[in-house]
């Protein structure tokens, strides 16, 4: 009975919290050696038990009762009320601990110590407020506190420490301009917030939570504005709510790539961007569709809620093809350099000619839905005819990788070929990109540097080619005298004898690794059938009759008489 009284002592958590809610994954840990080397770094090396038993136990109590907390809170759905209590309940816990953590420090450690407990306990104050809801005034007070010790000790003691307080004073920082939004004191935007969000860190993990909330209430009032939607000179009635919130949650994800500071945007934020913004236009697709299902024979909400669904449409292809157009840019930036000492992948112009071939799929698709249906405004003419340029020049760049996987495989008529014609595209693309009512500048431009560096590749691979072909019987005559019997030293994959119904050159092709090899020899020992053994095992155990009276006796002579 001691020994369940003194369990039930040394436990902290809440009694009536759900244990059957908590996942118990098993652990490994070597006991004995985890407390030998707690032992020998915290007091014992020099026989010192008291601060063994003193101020590490308690920072990592808060630290265990902080991580619960956590825990609840990446739940998928986000704790539900009863998990939330708990969620609270363990916050508290770990204030608790970390004040008791804080006086310790003030009365045993020393001057940095004790500065960094106050400010570890006042860290823990704003995240159980913050939490909470509530008092943010208090909570601003905690978390700026903190952040003011943070900031003096970063100026001081190693590099390692240094760089650690630099960083929590960062993950700090979202959390601060979040209380100031919520006072009053700060008049953020919702793509500001959105910026925040991104940073990471354990001290953001509440703010990323909130953030959530604090987006789906400003979108929800933003959206009972949000009566129509406008594209290509149609306007479009939006009544369902859901698709109100999910079309707005798109066009500010839009400010983030076709704003002022969009430039400014790493492109692989701005592909997560992009992911972001299909999920929203699909969750509005999604939700258009479900209200087609259920209009019934209402013809006027039926027509409406087709046009909203290709307007819709149209919009994800054209933010389909921009997503597209930044993964070329990107592989070209990758296609002239050279590997460095991360390894990273450069890119083949195989890759490439795949992309345009998306977004040749992608302007035919987009032009197909913006020339369906019987009355079409001169916006959507326009529009058409805007993505069959775009086709245009998205053929040229693909004709023109095309050559130079061609040109790298070492076939130099093939790659002359579709150089020209990548050239003859290109100047037939820009011809009516001139030509058109709404140029497109950056286009023109891409263009005419396509037109020249076909002529430029065409030029050096009709040269390489001539230089090869004079040198072909040259070096005919090299690959011919290296052709032998035998594979001596190295393995071959395949002999010439074994490959004469293929027509797969060995000897004239540049790319060929290994020297051909005509036969092996001397020639492998090969099985021959042969006359079979056999034993006569009877013939011993036979008893042959005597055939002696059959035999033919030899006659006598007078004088063998005499003598025999």
């Amino acid at each position: 009975m001691a020994k369940v009284n003194e369990a039930a002592a040394m436990e902290i958590d809440d009694p009536n919290a759900n244990i059957s809610d908590q996942i118990n994954p098993k652990f490994s840990i070597n006991v004995l050696q985890l407390l030998k080397s707690a032992q020998m770094q915290h007091g014992l090396r020099h026989g010192d038990y008291t601060r063994y038993r003193f101020l590490h136990v308690v920072l990592y109590m808060a630290e265990r009762a902080w991580s619960h907390a956590m825990e609840k809170r990446q739940l998928p759905d986000g704790p539900n009320a009863r998990q939330r209590i708990y969620l609270i309940g363990r916050l508290r816990k770990a204030v608790k601990w970390a004040d008791l953590f804080s006086h310790l420090c003030s009365v045993k450690g020393d001057s940095r110590t004790s500065l960094e407990a106050e400010a570890y306990a006042s860290y823990m104050k704003g995240n159980l407020l913050f939490e909470q809801d509530r008092n943010w005034d208090t909570a601003l007070r905690n978390f700026k506190s903190a952040r003011s010790v943070y900031e003096e000790l970063g100026k001081y003691g190693d590099v390692e420490n240094q760089v650690l307080c630099r960083e929590r004073v960062e993950e700090l920082e979202p959390s601060i301009r979040y209380c100031l939004h919520k006072i009053g004191g700060s008049n953020l935007q919702a793509s500001e917030l959105l910026q925040i969000g991104e940073m990471e860190g354990p001290a953001s993990d509440l703010f990323k939570s909130k953030l959530e909330a604090v987006m789906a209430e400003a979108r929800s009032q933003q959206a009972a504005s949000l009566t129509e939607f406008h594209w290509l000179g149609n306007r479009f009635p939006i009544t369902n709510a859901k698709t109100r919130v999910a079309i707005l949650k798109a066009q500010e994800l839009e400010k983030d790539l076709h704003g002022p500071s969009a430039d400014s945007v790493s492109a692989e934020k701005r592909l997560v961007t992009f992911d972001k913004v299909f999920t929203a236009y699909h969750e509005a697709r999604s939700c258009i569709r479900s209200d087609l299902a259920s209009a019934g024979s209402a013809e006027n909400v039926k027509d409406d809620l087709n046009g909203l669904d290709k307007a819709v449409s149209a919009v994800l292809g054209q933010r389909t093809i921009e997503r597209n157009q930044l993964l070329v840019s990107i592989a070209k930036s990758k296609l002239t350099r050279r590997r460095d000492d991360k390894n990273e992948k450069v890119t083949k112009p195989e890759e490439l000619v795949r992309l345009y071939d998306l977004l040749l799929q992608n302007t035919a698709d987009l032009s197909d839905l913006v020339s369906s249906g019987r009355d079409r405004k001169p916006e959507e003419v326009t529009f058409a005819e805007e993505c069959e340029l775009k086709s245009l020049a998205f053929r040229a760049e693909r004709c023109f990788y095309l050559a130079r996987s061609y040109s790298l495989a070492g076939k130099r008529s093939e790659a002359y070929a579709l150089y020209c014609r990548a050239r003859s595209l290109a100047e037939n693309a820009l011809q009516k990109f001139q030509a058109h009512s709404k140029t497109d500048q950056v286009m023109i431009k891409e263009l005419k540097t396509l037109y020249d560096e076909c002529r430029s590749y065409s030029c050096i691979e009709h040269a390489t080619g001539i230089i090869e072909e004079v040198k072909a019987p040259e070096n005919l005559s090299k690959k011919i005298s290296t052709i032998s019997l035998t594979g001596a030293d190295k393995k071959v994959e395949k002999y010439l004898l074994e490959k004469l119904d293929l027509y797969e050159p060995a000897i004239s092709e540049s790319n060929v690794k290994a020297v051909p090899r005509i036969e092996p020899f001397p020639p492998a020992f090969q099985s021959i059938p042969r006359n079979p053994i056999v034993l006569d095992l009877a013939y011993n155990a036979i008893d042959f009759p005597s055939i002696e009276n059959r035999m033919k006796k030899d006659k006598k002579g007078f004088i063998s008489r005499l003598w025999g």
